[in-house]
């Protein structure tokens, strides 16, 4: 499959997961968090869900708790939806990339301010 058509696969799976995440998920355990992206593998065996967590620390582990809980389900509600060929196994890793830029611009603010010599 070309990397052009992974992407759009990847970009339509992040649109239903996070509608399914809002109104098909039924865990008491999923608390807020932001579908960020979708990347396929070539092969169509492994689709890794990028997922911004909201919340406390406590919070946001049982957030990703339970969307690891929901992956089989999710999989297979997309998996009737979706007409393609093989459903890829759903495995959803944290996206830490806000944390890091507000650490950068912490970092940046610190060393650019201005000093009394």
């Amino acid at each position: 499959m070309s990397a052009h058509r992974r992407a759009r696969l990847g970009e339509q799976l992040r649109r239903e997961l996070a509608l399914k995440l809002q109104t098909v998920v039924r865990d008491p355990g999923l608390g807020p968090h932001s579908v960020t992206g979708v990347d396929v593998t070539p092969d169509l065996w492994l689709a890794r869900v990028h997922v911004e967590l909201h919340g406390s620390p406590s919070q946001r582990d049982e957030t990703m708790a339970a969307l690891r809980r929901a992956a089989p389900f999710l999989r297979s509600v997309l998996g009737r939806e979706l007409h393609i060929r093989r459903m890829p196994e759903l495995r959803f890793l944290r996206d830490r990339s806000t944390e890091v830029g507000q650490r950068i611009e912490a970092i940046l603010r610190r060393t650019s301010a201005p000093r009394d010599d």
